[in-house]
């Protein structure tokens, strides 16, 4: 008996076919689980981690995300993401997540959980302090300058053209001289 290669997986798959091997020429049913964003509500937002500034799709449901992924309808990323961006989902659901603030008072070694209210007030405390000792209204010729050399910031990349519009705004009300963004170091 001569037989092909061709004749030889043709006759080897009729012979699995008949003979029960796991191959059904019977009709498939599909089992389709629902969509995990089904009655979610989709926000867009920034990812986070470098100053490319991909736009990423937020799927919440019942005041928790339950799926993140790229816009296809941005400019710049195109619904890609890279492999921070992809794994920003476990960013909000991690067990290890700090969920409240934690403080560490001056000489000491152990950190302890405060509330947020508490948080702010020191804050604030802390830069009207600073504020207030680095303080200058004048400079050396005697010129009005009203700044502080006491205080500086480095911005994020995460926020978009506006926040950093705003937060400018917010520091420059305060003084600050010193002031960067992430996305250009």
């Amino acid at each position: 008996m001569n037989v092909s290669r061709r004749g030889f997986l043709k006759l080897s798959g009729a012979v699995a076919a008949v003979s029960g091997l796991g191959i059904s020429l019977g009709p498939v049913s599909a089992h389709a689980k629902p969509l995990k964003i089904k009655y979610a509500k989709e926000t867009t937002t920034i990812c986070p981690y470098c100053s490319v500034g991909c736009s990423i799709i937020v799927s919440a449901r019942d005041g928790k995300v339950v799926n993140t992924e790229g816009d296809p309808d941005s400019p710049i990323n195109r619904g890609a993401l890279c492999s921070k961006g992809g794994s920003i989902y476990q960013m909000t659901n991690n067990i290890n997540r700090l969920t409240k603030p934690l403080y560490r008072a001056p000489f000491a070694t152990e950190w302890k959980e405060v509330e947020w209210d508490w948080a702010y007030e020191k804050i604030a405390q802390n830069v009207k302090k600073s504020r207030d000792a680095s303080f200058k209204r004048t400079n050396a010729k005697g010129q009005l300058v009203n700044r502080t050399d006491g205080i500086a910031s480095i911005g994020s990349a995460a926020l978009d053209l506006e926040e950093c519009y705003t937060y400018q705004k917010f520091l420059r009300g305060l003084g600050l001289v010193y002031i960067e963004h992430q996305a250009r170091i």
